[in-house]
């Protein structure tokens, strides 16, 4: 079992920043690898893929509309993954999700179904 927990969301102007943070604990953390990986939803959509991160930190991968403007890191001693969100806009207005999964060292997922566990969310939300 992995349990997460998300924090960091909050209300910022269109250009704005915020830095997103979810905490990992759980036995499962201890003798394996785990990728983790962001996803939002807006009200009336599906779940979206943000970014994700192998356990290594050698594998990353950005969904096309955040790419050079999000940047996603672990530490894995802390048990943190970060979500750094810069140049934000008000189409980023989700409630912000982290995943997990335990994998391989370079292993990352981008769909949804592809991770076994599941934060409940921090509100992020941009105004223009």
């Amino acid at each position: 079992q992995v349990h997460l927990v998300e924090s960091g969301g909050g209300v910022v102007q269109a250009g704005g920043s915020l830095r997103l943070s979810c905490a990992a604990s759980g036995p499962t953390l201890g003798p394996y690898a785990v990728a983790m990986a962001w996803f939002r939803q807006a009200p009336g959509t599906e779940r979206e893929y943000v970014s994700a991160i192998s356990w290594s930190s050698r594998s990353t991968d950005y969904a096309d509309s955040v790419a050079g403007r999000f940047f996603v890191s672990r530490d894995n001693a802390k048990k943190i993954l970060i979500l750094q969100m810069n140049r934000l806009e008000p189409e980023d207005t989700a409630i912000y999700y982290c995943a997990a999964r335990v994998s391989t060292a370079d292993w990352i997922g981008t769909m949804p179904r592809d991770y076994d566990y599941w934060g409940q969310g921090t509100q992020v939300t941009v105004s223009s």
